[in-house]
This record gives C-alpha cells, sequence and structure tokens, in this order.
C-alpha cells in the first residue's frame, strides 16, 4: 500500500509541534541565472540537522509502549535522527554506521545518547548488521526510507510546502532511498508535481526506473554519505512509476557548484547531498515558466567542511 496525503496529515497531527515548522527562502531568478523564483525549503534547520528527524520520530511514536529500545543504519543523518526521537520518548537506541561516515555525524549521534556501532564497508553492511541485532534481540528497527511510518513523517514538510508556497510550480528534493521523495509526493499528489534529483554517482532511482524494479547500485562521491543506499526503496520506485517520474541527474561538479552558491550567497552552509536539486536548477536541468514559483529542498547540514 502506497502512502497517500491522508497518511501524511496523520503523521503530521501525530508530530504536533515536535518538529521544526522550517522556514523558506526566496531567491530572484536572476540570482540563479533562470527566469523563474527559486524558494529554499530550509530543512537542514530542523532538529538534527535533516528532514530525517520527522520520519524517526514519526516512526517511533508509531511503536508499541512497552519498547523501550530501537535500532538503525545509517550514513549519518537517519542515525542522528533516531538518536535524538528515542531520547525524545524515553527510548535507548543503537545505531550502525559506515566506520567513513562524517566525523561530525558521528559526534552528533553519540551526543544524542545513542550506543554508536561502526561498520566496515558501506550503508549495507551497517544495514545487515542492524538487521542482525533486531532479530537476534527482537528490537525494532527504525528503517531509514522504506517504510510507511518513516515516508509519511518526511512527507509532513511537503504540507508545510503548501502552505509557504501555495503557487509553487514544481518541488525539487535529493533523493537516495527516496523517502523524503516518497512523502513529499504523498503529501501533494494532485497538486505539484515532485522531482528526484540524484548524482551521476548514486543513480539509484535512475536505475531502478531503467531496470524496472528496484536493483541493487554501487554509490560513490561526495554525496554517498546521505545518498548512497544500497538501493531505492519499493515505496519510492512505486510512487515513481505510479506518476510516471524520472530523476534528474547532477555531476560532482554541478553539486560542488551549488554548494557552493549556497555558501557565498546565501550563507546556507548544505552538506553535498542537500545540495542536488539546487545543483539540477543551476545547470539548466529544470523548466518552468516565467515568474512562476520552483521550491527546492535543502535537506540537511551536517557536514562543517567549508564548500
Amino acid at each position: 500500500m502506497l502512502p497517500r496525503r491522508s497518511d501524511v496529515e496523520s503523521a503530521a497531527a501525530r508530530l504536533g509541534e515536535k518538529v521544526r515548522h522550517t522556514p523558506v527562502l526566496v531567491l530572484h531568478g536572476d540570482e540563479v541565472g533562470v527566469p523563474f523564483r527559486v524558494v529554499l525549503k530550509l530543512e537542514l534547520l530542523q532538529h538534527t540537522g535533516s528532514f530525517k528527524a520527522r520520519g524517526a520520530l514519526n516512526s517511533v511514536m508509531s511503536l508499541d509502549p512497552a519498547v523501550g529500545r530501537v535500532t538503525a543504519a545509517s550514513g549519518g543523518n537517519h542515525g542522528a535522527a533516531v538518536a535524538w526521537a528515542a531520547r525524545r520518548v524515553g527510548l535507548t537506541a543503537d545505531v550502525f554506521v559506515p566506520s567513513t561516515s562524517t566525523p561530525a555525524k558521528l559526534a552528533r549521534i553519540r551526543e544524542y545518547g545513542a550506543t554508536l556501532h561502526p561498520v566496515a564497508g558501506d550503508v549495507g553492511d551497517a544495514l545487515d548488521a542492524c538487521r542482525e541485532l533486531s532479530e537476534r534481540d527482537g528490537i525494532p528497527l527504525v528503517h531509514p526510507y522504506d517504510t510507511f511510518e518513516t515516508v509519511c513523517g518526511a512527507g509532513t514538510l511537503g504540507l508545510e510546502v503548501a502552505d509557504a508556497v501555495p503557487d509553487a510550480e514544481l518541488v525539487l528534493l535529493g533523493c537516495g532511498g527516496g523517502g523524503l521523495y516518497t512523502g513529499v509526493t504523498a503529501a501533494l499528489a494532485e497538486r505539484v508535481p515532485v522531482t528526484p534529483v540524484e548524482t551521476e554517482l548514486c543513480p539509484h532511482m535512475h536505475v531502478a526506473r531503467e531496470a524496472g524494479r528496484p536493483v541493487p547500485h554501487p554509490s560513490a562521491g561526495a554525496a554517498a554519505d546521505s545518498l548512497g543506499p544500497p538501493q531505492v526503496g519499493h515505496l519510492a520506485y512505486e510512487i515513481a512509476a505510479e506518476h510516471g517520474t524520472t530523476s534528474l541527474l547532477v555531476s560532482e561538479d554541478e553539486v560542488g557548484a551549488a554548494r557552493r552558491f549556497l555558501w557565498e550567497r546565501a550563507r546556507v552552509l548544505a552538506e553535498p547531498g542537500a545540495s542536488v536539486a539546487l545543483a539540477a536548477v543551476m545547470a539548466g536541468r529544470v523548466e518552468a515558466p516565467h515568474g512562476s514559483s520552483v521550491v527546492v529542498v535543502v535537506s540537511g547540514g551536517n557536514n562543517p567542511d567549508a564548500p
């Protein structure tokens, strides 16, 4: 079953004011070299520094009250979000991460009180280790992008977009496993189209749409720690197929240019994976009517290295 707007609205009612309603920043088209307004949805100002807090909190709040412990696997952002969400509702958390994850993201997970388990390899290896613990000890696994609760929580961002930018022509966002894309599409279906953006080195949705199903694909490049799952989620693939959506691809250089622009022109310190949607705009891959509004989600800021 795919999520619908009513499911996202239920998640929003559950979360209430426990997550931040993040602001938007309007860039005039001439600042970016396009004929339309670019409206940045600044989700890097969310709790834990990324949109992941929405899905993580909705997931843990949906658990049986008898549950006392959860586990998760992540390149960093989801792990921090689960650690924060678990602490907020009085649970303990075990978080598995690749040992190569960004140090700042690892530090944040520890700060929120989770037990950190570095794993040799990539996010897929961390997820395998996480599943092993979950199955052995009977601990609920809070999946980063491919469960109903996660995507509906993430989709609450889409409801905020509808309120803040009622004339939006298009929403662009980065896509790794596709949880944010799935949730926002469910929230905005029949109202505003949502286009996922990926890097050429993490093209999981692109590969899945070509193959006709989610398939494993390696990840590399600057955005891999936030956009590098083993494969795109089944929910994301199904909702993309339902809407006939394909992802836009951007290069490493284009991501770097967008990230520098965000910092130098708007003082927005986004991580690489959060800069891919703007990269598609700046690279001329997005078309919209003159004078219209295109929403670009800046999904996280948990990499403090200067762009």
